[in-house]
């Protein structure tokens, strides 16, 4: 309510004018694709797709699907688009519009082919170019395609992701009266896992350095095994029991976590919640960038930094939910 009655009232939205009902808020259309790119990072072409029923020419996307994650939907949408299996790489800021009438947000990433091209023209997509970015900037139809092959071409085409996350459920530790290295996950804990599997995979298959702990380790296993993913344990990473106490070599974990960072591999850390804050505020630090009031995650839930492969610079940070975008 205004604090005035007699004033006037603005509604004000992140989205164009005419968003909204009255005094009221429309859910966007939620939609994820990405800027497909090949070749030399500083030169490189970009892939745009043709629909003969409009007849216009946009980077390859579409809607989310209920309960699908954005990262798989992004690359089930490339994928059917395109022919190409796309391993994502930085983030890209959303682009909001309306569509007739309706708000519609969009998920972007950049992103690289994984394999060969099965693409074949159809009715929805009848034809498949790569162009330099200039180029593609002129031929894409819509303005908010250009803003996102913008916003691509203000940071590093290749990076690489070191993806921090939360092991999965693994009940109350309290009911579990042996080794706490040895408490497995639960029920909840093991469906995460094999949602994991799919999951991360639209980043590609990064290695897994994980706390040797049992609920850790088990988290990763299914994406491991599924993917060929090479995985070893790190002790700085890991918990231990002193007594009542549980106890972390913080220092150590601080370190190895900035190795990682200077190998420039992908790469998946399983740890625990208490050393998450400090191994991201101590990342960001590192990395020059602003740090976010809440570092914390809940199991299952992981952050992914994408860092420059030239330079080790920050490009992107982004937080999921293994159950959902």
């Amino acid at each position: 309510m205004a604090e005035h009655p007699d004033e006037p009232v603005t509604i004000t939205s992140a989205f164009p004018p005419r968003d909204t009902a009255p005094s009221g808020y429309l859910e966007p259309i939620r939609a994820a694709g990405a800027v497909l790119w090949r070749g030399d990072p500083q030169a490189c072409e970009v892939a745009l797709v043709h629909r003969p029923d409009r007849d216009d020419w946009s980077l390859p996307k579409g809607k989310v699907k209920n309960s699908e994650h954005l990262l798989t939907a992004a690359v089930r949408e490339v994928t059917e688009e395109t022919g190409l299996l796309p391993v994502l790489g930085r983030r890209v800021p959303p682009q909001r519009y309306l569509k007739n009438g309706w708000p519609k947000q969009v998920e972007w990433w950049a992103a690289t082919a994984s394999g060969e091209s099965s693409f074949a023209p159809n009715d929805e997509i009848d034809r498949l170019e790569w162009l330099p970015v200039a180029e593609a900037r002129r031929r894409a139809t819509y303005g908010h395609d250009i803003q996102v092959l913008d916003n691509f071409a203000t940071g590093p085409a290749e990076t690489f992701p070191l993806i921090l996350l939360r092991h999965a459920s693994a009940g109350d530790k309290n009911s579990w009266d042996d080794d706490d290295l040895l408490r497995p996950l639960d029920s909840v804990g093991r469906g995460d896992a094999g949602e994991l599997s799919r999951v991360l995979t639209a980043l590609g298959t990064p290695r897994v350095v994980s706390s040797a702990a049992a609920r850790c380790t088990e988290t990763m296993l299914s994406y491991a095994v599924a993917n060929g993913a090479e995985m070893r344990t790190e002790r700085a990473f890991t918990a231990r029991t002193s007594g009542s106490d549980t106890v972390f070599d913080t220092e150590g974990a601080h370190a190895a976590f900035a190795r990682l960072i200077d190998e420039g591999l992908p790469t998946v850390v399983c740890t625990h919640g208490e050393l998450v804050p400090g191994l991201m505020r101590e990342a960001l630090d590192r990395l020059d960038a602003p740090v976010s009031q809440q570092l914390s995650l809940r199991k299952g839930t992981f952050w992914v930094l994408h860092l420059s492969s030239a330079d080790r610079q920050l490009a992107a940070v982004e937080r999921h939910s293994v159950r959902g975008g």
